[in-house]
């Protein structure tokens, strides 16, 4: 299906036609904001820009925490520590990485629940539906190795059973959790590769970010109805559509800035409220918790796993993301 017929950038400067033939940066920033957007849309479609802090929020705070952190099972802890109390800003800075992985997840659940419910799975738009889910995958991944990094308890002890269970996956499952452990034991190796994967994931996810937008662009939203705009000619298109910009920008930043009221008000009045008190206790191969319990949004799977045998969850699991 081509795309919703519009305008297209067209510079008036002869600086600005010169820029354009070798470099249509500008013409790209124009077809992006002023894309056709069904008039219909309700508040469910804006969970994109929500997405789009998410991700530049985790990208930035992580980065500055990284100049601090020290990725070694005698010294990581400390440096958590270390942020925490002695660097400028820095309880702030991880609060906000921290709630933000669980803004970020509300805001994915939200998307996601959105696409099924009105059938942004459907044709013509399952390239951007599979590139999506590709990136939730991704996401899940990114977010677990980035709970391991604090080496606390809960940080050790649900790396030990995660990490366990990739054993279950046939042909490559030992293999993979050999890699992962670097080792027989989650160990120094363990933390090392969680920390370089956590730390490069984001940047692979970005990148599949800016092709899901350019997927959808293809095809053209979706809309609560259903029904495909009309596409026939410019002036049809414009009776079903506004341009992104102003319309569609202005109500997303109103409900970003609804939802930032809500998780500034969290991470300065209750930042650990949805983090596991064990995980303030540096981790002791020694000492088993009474409860190992991952954080939420990743409990689903959690459930899934306490359910079913090792050999079983991998089934499931493919069946959930299917």
């Amino acid at each position: 299906m081509a795309g919703i017929p519009h305008d297209h950038y067209e510079p008036k400067s002869s600086g600005g036609k010169w820029l354009h033939k070798r470099l249509p940066i500008v013409g790209l920033l124009y077809d992006t904001l002023m894309i056709p957007t069904p008039k219909n849309l309700n508040w469910m479609w804006i969970w994109g820009i929500v997405l789009t802090f998410c991700l530049a929020l985790q990208i930035i705070t992580g980065i500055v925490l990284v100049m601090h952190y020290t990725p070694h099972v005698d010294m990581a802890f400390a440096s958590v520590e270390h942020i925490m109390r002695n660097v400028n800003g820095g309880h702030m800075i991880r609060y906000l990485h921290m709630n933000g992985a669980s803004l970020f997840f509300v805001a994915v659940y939200a998307h996601i629940f959105r696409g099924l419910y009105y059938g942004s799975y459907k044709a013509p738009r399952e390239v951007t539906w599979i590139i999506g889910m590709i990136i939730y995958v991704l996401m899940m991944a990114t977010v677990f190795m980035g709970y391991v990094l604090p080496w606390g308890q809960m940080s050790f002890w649900g790396a030990t059973v995660i990490t366990g269970l990739f054993g279950a996956l046939p042909f490559i499952g030992e293999p993979l959790q050999a890699w992962l452990l670097g080792g027989p034991a989650v160990d120094n190796a363990t933390l090392n590769r969680f920390f370089s994967l956590h730390y490069l994931l984001p940047f692979l996810i970005a990148g599949l970010v800016i092709v899901h937008i350019w997927a959808f662009h293809t095809t053209g939203n979706n809309n609560p109805t259903g029904v495909e705009v009309r596409r026939g000619s410019k002036e049809e298109a414009e009776k079903d559509t506004v341009p992104f910009w102003p319309y569609f920008v202005m109500k997303d930043l109103f409900a970003l800035a609804i939802i930032l009221t809500v998780f500034f008000a969290i991470v300065g009045f209750m930042p650990n409220y949805l983090g596991h008190p064990d995980n303030y206790i540096e981790a002791n191969a020694l000492v088993t918790p009474a409860h190992i319990v991952p954080e939420w949004y990743l409990l689903p799977f959690y459930a899934i796993l306490r359910a079913f045998t090792a050999e079983v969850w991998v089934v499931q699991f493919v069946s959930f993301i299917t």
